[in-house]
């Protein structure tokens, strides 16, 4: 899949892996790129949804967001970023149709 960073100050961070470590230390700096590769390496939201690290759709205010685990409490937020949403019809996004998350934050929203 395809990332993009609209968060200026979060993109010159996550482009850089010594700007990572220096933000978030070395094991957090290590599990944000692997979450980092692994949706790069997923060909859609479909397959992403079934790896490990509890990829999930989040609920609330953060409707239309996901998330995955970090070191914990640390989530990594992401949205689908297509520019028309797969959309079926009862309203469900289509994730084997999302190919383009957009990162939002690494936050702890417990």
């Amino acid at each position: 899949m395809d990332i993009i960073v609209n968060n200026k100050k979060l993109r010159k961070i996550l482009e850089d892996k010594s700007k990572i470590r220096k933000k978030y230390g070395t094991k957090m700096a290590n599990k944000i790129m692997q979450r980092i590769d692994d949706i790069k390496s997923a060909e859609n939201l479909e397959i992403l949804m079934k790896l490990p690290e509890n990829h999930h759709p989040l609920t609330g205010d953060r409707k239309g967001q996901f998330a995955c685990n970090l070191v914990q409490p640390y989530r990594l937020i992401y949205r689908p970023a297509n520019d028309t949403l797969p959309i079926d019809d009862n309203g469900n996004l289509i994730y084997s149709e999302i190919t383009i998350v957009e990162i939002l934050e690494i936050v702890d929203y417990h």
